[in-house]
């Protein structure tokens, strides 16, 4: 069997996990078009536009970056190792407050079209898909914070609920989407999981624990490494992404 049958084959026998992470992608799409519009209107800027040709320089730059540290990744000691921990939404994050909502979900896009270009998928597509809607999860809600409200009081605020999205966006999938369409791709019992938690952390004893003391805390420290990185070094970079000499407030 070659490989492209072998990933029609894989998306077949998870198609509904697959379907159901599509539709969570086009939702991160439109919310974020929805709120680039309102934010626009709301400042009086309507020859702004969605795509300028900054924005599009901000994207490719930092869609490129966030691919090549999404090689450089590595497991933490409280998670399975199949988890592994990198820093590519830390570049979406700060493309999105450079350059809106939107541009920050078109990074996680980009740089997962370039993961799947350049590597290829092992997954039928549903891996890295679902690690876009997790980035998703992080970036959305804390550049949109951050969109309608430009301080470093409200750069902190979005951080913080990112880092909750995150966390509990990642803990969500795992346990209804992801563990369960891993276990039908790679044929096996999703308790197999469970047992690698458990070899680490003998408190994993099923999926919900399994979620709270190895899912959720990953994606914790990853929202808190990530943010802390993200509010340090904005401040430095954000007269050059923004084409001027002055800093943000």
């Amino acid at each position: 069997m070659n490989e492209k049958q072998s990933i029609f084959e894989t998306i077949a026998q998870s198609w509904q996990y697959f379907a159901a992470l599509i539709i969570l992608v086009a939702i991160a799409f439109v919310i974020t078009i929805a709120v680039e519009k309102v934010a626009v209107k709301k400042e009086g800027k309507q020859d702004e536009r969605l795509l300028s040709v900054r924005k599009m320089a901000i994207i490719g730059v930092f869609s490129a970056v966030s691919f090549v540290l999404m090689l450089l990744e590595f497991p933490l000691p409280f998670a399975p190792s199949f988890y592994k921990f990198d820093f590519s939404d830390m570049p979406a994050l700060v493309g999105g407050f450079a350059a809106g909502p939107f541009a920050g979900v078109m990074i996680e896009f980009i740089k997962i079209l370039l993961k799947i270009v350049i590597k290829g998928t092992s997954s039928g597509f549903v891996g890295e898909i679902a690690n876009f809607v997790v980035g998703a999860a992080f970036v959305v809600p804390a550049t949109i914070i951050y969109r309608l409200r430009k301080t470093r009081k409200t750069a902190l605020i979005s951080c913080i609920v990112g880092t909750l999205c995150i966390t509990l966006a990642g803990s969500f999938l795992n346990a209804f989407f992801l563990l369960p369409a891993y276990a039908i791709i790679y044929g096996c019992d999703i308790n197999a999981f469970v047992e690698m938690g458990t070899s680490i952390n003998p408190a994993i004893t099923n999926i919900t624990t399994f979620c709270l003391l190895a899912v959720a805390p990953f994606n914790l420290v990853k929202g808190i490494v990530d943010s802390v990185i993200t509010f340090v070094l904005y401040k430095h970079i954000s007269p050059i992404l923004k084409g001027n000499s002055h800093r943000t407030k």
